[in-house]
């Protein structure tokens, strides 16, 4: 079997949680299966990379996306079945389907109308966006979600779609690059950005968008534990102002406390490890989460989590044995703020009971997590859609 997958984002272009996704997911199908990755970007040595159309270089972003998934589809001929991830390539899997008559199957890491902010930074392009994500998604011949929340989500919004065509296949983590433990050999991150080895760390990883929460876990600093250092992996804002937000809330909480560091670049994994396997906490605060990979690489590397309790992250944060979920309202921060502190601080005033959370967490991530399993249950799915 031939595959052909599609997404935006592959190595050595990968911000999110889709790209590492599709990263290790493609990793382990080839061991099953031939893959072909499509992505848009500069060309690189392991996919074949499509640029947007140049004609389109001032045009909304989703015009161009939708100029580059047509040179997807160009580039698609011959294979036996389409895998798109996110609507950033979801035109594309409908599009070569069509094109060539094989099976598409989508991965949904998101859905646009749970994201109304996303108009923010797309503009009219959301509208787009969200009549691609609609099409894709409702002729596909199967949509895999990443948790049964996000299923639920799926058949709430897109209701026209056969709950039968729904799968649930988790994101996955590796516990061979993300494990416990100091770095072994070369400069420490931690030594480089000042943090002291003495004080317990709270850390957040992930992008400036408002569905990551972060300023929520930033009003919540203000009332952790004067010991806690507060070490932020927070990076590409959606929009300038959005970063200017945070920027001045950042600013506020260096005034009234120490130890705030802030990591504006995209850093390798192995950085990335070395922080969540170095912090008593990881504080994942999002208001929108259909999984959060983030809380299982955390875990991966024996450390507790904090977390809201939204979409697929009940999925994969036990809580009170893996960690602690904090209830969020919409209409109350104020009370969600307080529960992170007050959750944070417990873990930092009871070290112990952080360690073995962390423990847990491992172990939980180990049997339910490999990407090996993963893999092995989407080429299930090719199997099937192929056989009709």
């Amino acid at each position: 079997m031939r595959a052909a997958m599609m997404t935006r984002e592959y190595p050595p272009d990968v911000y999110g949680g889709a790209g590492v996704h599709v990263t290790e997911l493609v990793r382990n199908l080839r061991l099953l299966c031939e893959v072909d990755v499509h992505c848009i970007g500069a060309p690189r040595a392991e996919a074949l990379a499509v640029t947007p159309d140049p004609a389109l270089a001032d045009a909304n972003l989703t015009l161009q996306t939708l100029s580059a998934e047509l040179r997807m589809v160009q580039a698609a001929a011959g294979v036996d079945i389409v895998h798109s991830q996110t609507w950033y390539s979801g035109m594309a899997g409908h599009l070569s389907a069509l094109m060539y008559g094989v099976p598409h199957v989508l991965t949904a890491h998101s859905l646009e109308p749970r994201r109304p902010w996303k108009a923010d930074q797309l503009g009219g392009g959301y509208r787009i966006s969200s009549w691609s994500e609609r099409e894709a998604m409702e002729h596909a011949d199967a949509v895999i979600a990443v948790s049964s929340g996000m299923r639920s989500d799926v058949l709430e919004t897109y209701p026209a779609i056969d709950p039968g065509r729904v799968h649930v296949i988790p994101n996955g983590v590796d516990t061979d690059v993300f494990r416990p433990g100091p770095r072994l050999g070369g400069p420490s991150v931690l030594d480089e950005l000042g943090v002291d080895p003495d004080r317990p760390i709270v850390a957040f990883v992930g992008r400036i968008t408002r569905q990551k929460g972060l300023w929520h876990l930033l009003a919540a600093a203000h009332r952790f534990a004067p010991s806690v250092q507060l070490v932020l992996c927070a990076v590409e804002p959606d929009t300038p102002q959005l970063g200017a937000q945070i920027e001045a809330a950042v600013a506020r909480l260096h005034v009234v406390r120490s130890g705030v560091h802030w990591i504006r670049d995209m850093l390798p994994s192995e950085d990335i490890r070395e922080i969540l396997a170095a912090a008593t906490v990881l504080v994942c605060p999002s208001v929108y989460e259909p999984q959060g990979i983030v809380n299982l690489e955390a875990m991966a590397c024996g450390t507790a989590v904090v977390a809201s309790d939204v979409g697929g992250i009940p999925e994969v944060v036990a809580d009170g044995r893996t960690g602690i979920l904090v209830h969020y309202n919409a209409s109350d921060p104020e009370a969600f703020e307080s529960g992170l502190a007050h959750a944070v601080n417990a873990l930092v005033l009871e070290p112990d009971r952080a360690r073995r959370l962390g423990d847990a967490g491992r172990a939980h991530a180990i049997a339910h997590f490999s990407w090996s399993r993963i893999a092995r249950r989407t080429l299930d799915i090719y199997e099937r859609v192929c056989a009709g």
